[in-house]
C-alpha cells in the first residue's frame, strides 16, 4: 500500500487551471513577453484580487513593490551574479516568493504545478514532475538542475551560486538548507564556489544542512538536523554533526549515476577576483599556521 493516496479536485477547477497554466506557460515561453509586467499583474491579482494598474492608483507604495523592477534581491549584490541570466528569472523568481504568501500557493492543486511551470523557466535543467512545496527559496535559480520526480518540501534554501545539482528521485525535507559557496573564516569577502550534487534517490531529512562541494552518492539518506561537510558513498545512511555514515542499506546490485569514491568533482571557483586563487589564500593558510602553532 502507498504512502501516498491520489486526490482530485472537481472538473471545473481542474480546466480552470489547466487553462491558466497553459496560458502562463505560452507567455513565458515568448520571447516578447515582459516578465517583469507579467509578475506585477500576476500578483495583483493574486494577492490584491485587482488589476496592477487599479492598485497603483489607489495603493501606490504596495504597487511599487510588486514590480520586481523596483525590487533588489540579495543575489544582486554577488560578485559572480551573471547578470544576463539573472535579469531573465528575477521577476519569476519575485512572483514566486510573493505567489507563495497567498492562498492559492497553499492548494496543491494548482501551486505545485504553477511552480512547476515557473522551475521550467528559471532553471539550467528541469525535470519531469518535479514538486516543490510552499517557501522554497534560491539565490540565482538559473544554476540549479533538477532531474524527473524531485521533491522539494516547504521552506528549504537552495544556495546555487555555485550550482547544485539535483538528481532523479531526490526528496529534500522540510527546512533543510543546501549550499554552493564558502567564506574563508578571516576573510568574508574571499568567496569560493563549489558545485554541490545531490545523487539520485537520495534523501535529505529534515532541517539537514548539505555545506559547499558536498556529493552525496545515489541511494543514500542525510539524518534530521545533520550537517554535511564531507562526500556521502552510495547506500549510506548519514547522520551526525557533521554527518558520518552509521547505517548501510543493503541493496542488490544496481546501477549507480552518482557514486563520491569515483566522481569528478566540477573545479572550485573564486567568487571575487580581488583573491585569484580558489581555496587557498592567505586568510586560510593564516588560519591554519594559527592553529598549528597553537
Amino acid at each position: 500500500m502507498p504512502w501516498l493516496e491520489n486526490r482530485s479536485i472537481s472538473a471545473t477547477a481542474t480546466t480552470a487551471f489547466d487553462a491558466f497554466l497553459h496560458d502562463f506557460n505560452a507567455k513565458l515561453s515568448d520571447a516578447s513577453t515582459n516578465r517583469a509586467e507579467l509578475c506585477r499583474e500576476l500578483l495583483a491579482e493574486f494577492l490584491y484580487a485587482s488589476s496592477y494598474a487599479d492598485l497603483e492608483a489607489r495603493l501606490p507604495l504596495v504597487a511599487l513593490n510588486l514590480d520586481p523592477n523596483n525590487v533588489l534581491l540579495e543575489a544582486e549584490h554577488y560578485q559572480p551574479l551573471d547578470h544576463t541570466k539573472f535579469a531573465r528569472v528575477k521577476p519569476l523568481l519575485w512572483l514566486w516568493y510573493n505567489f507563495d504568501t497567498s492562498p492559492a500557493a497553499q492548494n496543491l492543486a494548482f501551486g505545485i504545478a504553477f511552480r512547476r511551470v515557473l522551475a521550467q523557466h528559471i532553471f539550467a535543467h528541469c525535470g519531469q514532475n518535479i514538486k516543490i512545496f510552499p517557501g522554497v527559496q534560491f539565490s540565482v535559480g538559473y544554476n540549479v538542475s533538477a532531474g524527473d520526480d524531485v521533491v522539494i518540501h516547504r521552506n528549504v534554501l537552495i544556495d546555487d551560486i555555485g550550482g547544485v545539482t539535483l538528481h532523479n528521485h531526490v526528496s529534500i525535507s522540510d527546512y533543510a538548507n543546501i549550499y554552493s559557496h564558502t567564506h574563508s573564516p578571516l576573510e568574508p569577502n574571499d568567496v569560493t564556489l563549489k558545485h554541490t550534487t545531490i545523487g539520485a534517490g537520495v534523501r535529505i531529512t529534515y532541517h539537514a544542512t548539505v555545506l559547499a562541494g558536498s556529493t552525496i552518492s545515489d541511494d543514500s539518506i542525510v539524518g534530521t538536523m545533520s550537517i554535511v561537510t564531507k562526500d556521502i558513498e552510495p547506500h549510506v545512511i548519514a547522520y551526525g554533526i557533521p554527518a558520518k555514515p552509521m547505517r548501510e542499506k543493503l541493496r542488490p546490485p544496481m546501477p549507480i549515476v552518482v557514486d563520491s569514491r569515483v566522481f569528478v568533482h566540477p573545479e572550485d571557483r573564486q567568487g571575487n577576483p580581488d583573491y585569484p586563487t580558489a581555496g587557498t589564500n592567505n586568510a586560510t593558510k593564516a588560519l591554519k599556521t594559527l592553529s598549528i602553532s597553537r
